[in-house]
This record gives C-alpha cells, structure tokens and sequence, in this order.
C-alpha cells in the first residue's frame, strides 16, 4: 500500500505557509528507482528539514502520476525529530492513521471560541457557494469581490481531496483575500479545524464573521469513472448542511467545453448527481450567460428544475476579474484559456452569492 524509500535532503526549493519543498536522494531499492526526487514537507507534522538531513519517504503519489500531489511526501526526519508539541486541542484528524495530528477545534473546550459556537445554530442566511473541485474556489472569490470588493469570504475545506490545508498554494495566493480557511472532517491546517461541515459553516460565519461561505474540497478528486464512485458526492449533502443551517446555497455547476471525456462535457455528471440525487434541499444552481448552446445545459439541467432554482448570471467583467488573479488558475492541467466556460461558470457563481448579500445585509 505504501512505497517506501529513505533519502537525504539535497536542496531547499520553494515554500509556502505549511509546506516547504525539497530535492531528496533516494536511496534506491529496486530497479528504476529514481535518483532524485522533489520532496514536500509539512513542518508542523514532521519538522524543519535541512540540507543533509536523512528522512524517510512515501513515494505512492509519484508512482501514480497524481497530477495534483506529484511529490514524494516526507514522512520523518528520523534523526531530528521535532520536540513535543505543548498545545491546547483533543480532536485528532486523520485519525488512526501513522500521522494522526491532534488539533484544537473550534468548538471544543479549550478554544476561546466555544462559547459563541456552543449557542450557534444558524448561519443567518448567509450564502453558502459549495463546488466540486478546490480548483473553482479563486474563481468563485473573483466572482464575490468582483461587486463587493468588502465581502468578506470564509472558505469550509472538506475532506474529499488533499487532507492538509498546507498543500494548497492556492490558499497561500489568496491570504489576504479571505477571511479564513476552516478544515472540516479528516482535514486540518485551516485556521480554524472543524469535526463536520455543519460547525465548519458555524465557524465561518461567527468565528471568521463571513458575509459569504465557500465549500469545497482541497487539492485533488476522487473518482472511478463510476456513476456514485466520486469525492464530489459531497456537493449534495453540502447543499442540505447549508439548509439545515439556514443558509442560502448556492450551487457552482462544473460545466466545460474542453472536458475531452463525455461524462465531463457540459454539465459534469458530477453536478447532475450532486444536485440531483444527493441534495434533498432546494439550491441556486448557477448557469453563466451566454453558454454555448451546444453544450445542453438546459436539458441537462431540467430535470433539477422541480427542486432547485436555475439562475442565469451575466458575465461582463468578470473574465477580466479572473485574469486580476494572484494564482493562476488550473483545473485539470487546463487554463483559463483553455477551459473558460468552467472557470467562469464558477465566477458567475461567486457573482450570484454577494447578489444574495444585498438581501440579506453582510454579518454583524
């Protein structure tokens, strides 16, 4: 299940908040081994690595060719360990696993936010944006600010993908335009860590005093190629979390028009399931103006329409809004230019949520 190698740290290459990135030596155990590998470190789970240090790897992303964890992951330091952490927490995360970290929840006893969070039962209708992939989250910022530049954003990272908040320089790019990042479930290294999507969603709003809440999961996608065989599941029982809170969602539709695979072109049956089989509360589920017709978004969509409400939302100024980005955007090895509908399918989204905030007046 795991591939194991040691090695010896040969350079330091770049870092963000949480991770640092390495050139490693591997020390070879089988024919067509590497020589060298591109390392990522999380200090906090494993410590500061340093030029000459040996750790221990697990190689399982590079041998899948992951596109979005092509790294050989540090595991140890064995020689260095870092000290004990001192910290207040109880909740453990990635639970029963070799790197099982324990953190501080924001509901739990020893936070300074319990209080506030132990009588918290409703988000006051905020609107909740949930997508599929951690890829449309710049975009659906782009699309908030792009007409309330003073909106301020809180971001409810799931677990279906990367569990590490870390491995994200998605989120390192757009520190300063969010208000915070809560890990909910099995994922941790937000700024606030949360046990479920439900307290995630409390905690952005009375924690980080969100006006508007953006749910998806972290870097990467599960999925079989099989109709329910995918992370995105989750989109739907995100959509009724936010229900249950009083909260307004909105849905982000993964819709492209470069998606060479058929099960992705147009409206991805991602969304169709999402919205369709798993939400049982009703949604704003967002169609960019203008769509290619070719595409069969309506049809696609038409059997949603007994539940949810299907939004048409204008897109001028909004590609100029992407391309202002301090990230460049990707999803799946595809660009702006190369799959704009997707991107600003996801901006008109954004757009949708802080027309919402008119209504409801931002967070007190």
């Amino acid at each position: 299940m795991i591939r194991w190698r040691r090695g010896t740290v040969t350079g330091l290459r770049r870092r963000w908040r949480g991770a640092v990135e390495l050139d490693v030596a591997v020390e070879p155990r089988r024919p067509g081994d590497p020589a060298g590998v591109r390392a990522l470190a999380y200090p906090v789970l494993v410590g500061e690595p340093e030029v000459g240090d040996r750790v221990l790897l697990n190689l399982n992303a590079l041998a899948l060719g992951l596109g979005t964890g092509g790294y050989a992951l540090v595991v140890a330091l064995p020689d260095r360990l870092p000290a004990d952490a001192d910290r207040p927490g109880h909740v453990v995360k990635a639970r029963y696993t070799p790197l099982q970290a324990v953190v501080l929840a924001a509901d739990e006893d020893d936070s300074p936010h319990r209080a506030v969070l132990a009588s918290a039962d409703s988000v006051d209708g905020m609107p909740v944006v949930i997508a599929d992939l951690h890829s449309a989250l710049p975009a659906v910022i782009a699309g908030v600010h792009a007409d309330r530049p003073d909106a301020r954003i809180g971001y409810v990272m799931t677990d279906g993908g990367a569990l590490p908040a870390w491995f994200s320089r998605t989120l390192d790019a757009l520190a300063d335009r969010l208000a915070g990042v809560v890990t909910a479930g099995q994922a941790f290294g937000g700024d606030l860590e949360a046990s479920n999507v439900h307290t995630g969603l409390l905690a952005a709003r009375h924690v980080l005093r969100a006006d508007v809440a953006v749910v998806a999961q972290g870097p990467g996608n599960l999925g079989t190629g099989t109709p329910w065989g995918f992370s995105g599941v989750a989109v739907g029982e995100a959509v009724n979390a936010v229900a249950a809170l009083s909260g307004r969602p909105v849905g982000s539709l993964r819709i492209s028009a470069a998606d060479p695979r058929a099960r992705h072109y147009g409206v991805s049956h991602h969304s169709l399931t999402a919205y369709g089989r798993v939400a049982l509360a009703p949604a704003d589920l967002v169609v960019p103006a203008g769509v290619d017709p070719a595409l069969g978004v309506d049809t696609a969509l038409e059997p949603l329409r007994h539940r949810h409400r299907v939004v048409t939302v204008p897109l001028d100024g909004l590609d100029d809004a992407l391309r202002a980005l301090p990230v460049k955007l990707s999803t799946m090895g595809r660009d702006l230019d190369a799959d704009h509908t997707y991107f600003l399918a996801a901006a008109a989204a954004g757009r949708h949520a802080a027309s919402l905030l008119r209504a409801a007046g931002p967070s007190t």
